[in-house]
């Protein structure tokens, strides 16, 4: 696995029972990030919505990685939802989603920076979703600390 604590906090990952489009499920992301980091949900959604108006997140196999600069955020951040019921989403194997790993990085002007961060952090979630296995554990995992279990183990602990 991969430790991505670095990102993602406990109260970061959530089960959402009720999304039934791309644009709900954008929402729990949104509101649960707004939660976390204190900022609007309205806002949020906007640049998620605007990021997948570029073209979809979604990776294929059942998983999105939305993601988005956002004002107000002095390092990268994320969140995690599984979906109760997978949605369609645009997903580049036209296969719904029901596992989101959310990145927010801050707006960074003329920095590199944080772009550069996004950049490793959307490859090191991808490389981690891109497991089967992974993907199993989350979707079976019984809780919402089971699953941040599953996204926070460090990379050392699996090794045989």
């Amino acid at each position: 696995m991969t430790d991505l604590s670095q990102w993602l906090d406990r109260d970061g990952v959530i089960d959402h029972p009720g999304a039934e489009t791309e644009r709900s499920a954008l929402s729990a992301v949104a509101e649960a990030a707004a939660r976390r980091f204190g900022l609007p949900a309205a806002d949020i959604l906007d640049r998620l919505v605007a990021r997948e108006a570029q073209g979809s997140t979604g990776v294929g196999r059942g998983v999105a990685v939305p993601h988005a600069a956002v004002p107000g955020l002095d390092r990268m951040r994320a969140v995690f939802v599984r979906l109760k019921t997978p949605v369609a989403f645009g997903a580049v194997d036209d296969e719904p989603v029901d596992l989101l790993f959310a990145l927010f990085a801050p707006t960074g002007g003329e920095d590199a920076a944080p772009a550069a961060e996004h950049l490793r952090a959307l490859a090191k979630v991808s490389r981690l979703l891109r497991g089967s296995e992974t993907r199993e554990l989350l979707r079976q995992a019984r809780s919402a600390d089971a699953v941040y279990a599953i996204l926070t183990q460090p990379a050392a602990a699996t090794a045989a």
